[in-house]
């Protein structure tokens, strides 16, 4: 009996030792982006087209939306090495679409990540027509017209180096991107400037990219930057747990382009 009990707690205890690794192999990367200056406010839209339902919302030029405390809204944070290994809680990932809505005569979101294991929708949630216009470099090109409450499912067949404009040629000041990419490890900046990646490979460097509409490739500048930062890429050795980049200062001289 008691060699039994023995035997039953050397197999707990190995199962333990070979399981605590496997869940420590991870790490997730946080930070934020600010902008080290006077917030520029937004351009309210001219609506030209449909006024009776477009007219009704507050549109404003989304190309470069700072929050109160400087935080900077849209900026893309992904993965730029080939053939990561990616977490199983992924997995999940490849049976959600991402959608793109026409909503309020504006795209939302304004930035969609979509890897390319997942398909995509294009939705129009407006009473008017829409179309997404969307031409990917080295893949098929879409261009629906969606009715109102209109959808089609889109898939792309190969990963981008940064994110692929969409407008919609009906109402011409209707832009977003989306990033079709190659692992689901693609992070869009909150309205406050954050943004996180989870479930990072740990232990390896890896090559990270950084990019907003208005400035193309993020350099930042001051203390703090990881060393090397340049073009908008930057290498970082994950560690297991907790990797935070913390605050990154942006000139606005890199939105005046």
């Amino acid at each position: 009996m008691i060699k039994s009990v023995v035997n039953v707690v050397l197999v707990v205890a190995a199962l333990v030792t070979l399981s605590t690794p496997a869940l420590a192999q991870w790490g997730d990367l946080t930070g934020k982006f600010v902008y080290d200056g006077k917030a520029p406010a937004p351009t309210k839209i001219d609506v030209t087209k449909d006024v009776e339902v477009c007219g009704k919302f507050p549109l404003v030029d989304e190309s470069l939306l700072v929050g109160e405390d400087g935080g900077l809204a849209n900026i893309v944070v992904y993965v730029r090495s080939r053939n990561v290994k990616v977490h199983p809680d992924y997995d999940a990932l490849k049976d959600e679409k991402a959608i793109l809505d026409n909503n309020g005569c504006r795209f939302q979101p304004h930035v969609l990540p979509v890897w390319i294991e997942q398909t995509m929708e294009l939705h129009n949630s407006d009473p008017v027509p829409h179309n997404s216009n969307i031409a990917p470099l080295g893949d098929k090109a879409v261009n629906p017209l969606l009715p109102p409450m209109g959808m089609l499912d889109h898939t792309f067949r190969r990963k981008q180096t940064y994110p692929v404009p969409v407008s919609c040629n009906i109402h011409p000041w209707m832009k977003g991107y989306v990033l079709p990419a190659e692992n689901p490890y693609v992070a869009v900046t909150a309205e406050d400037g954050s943004f996180t990646l989870k479930n990072l490979p740990a232990g390896k460097e890896l090559e990270f990219h950084a990019w907003h509409e208005k400035s193309g490739n993020v350099d930042p500048t001051g203390a703090g930057v990881p060393k090397g930062w340049s073009k908008g890429r930057f290498k970082l050795k994950i560690a297991e747990g907790a990797n935070d980049l913390g605050t990154i200062k942006l000139a606005p001289k890199l939105f005046e382009k």
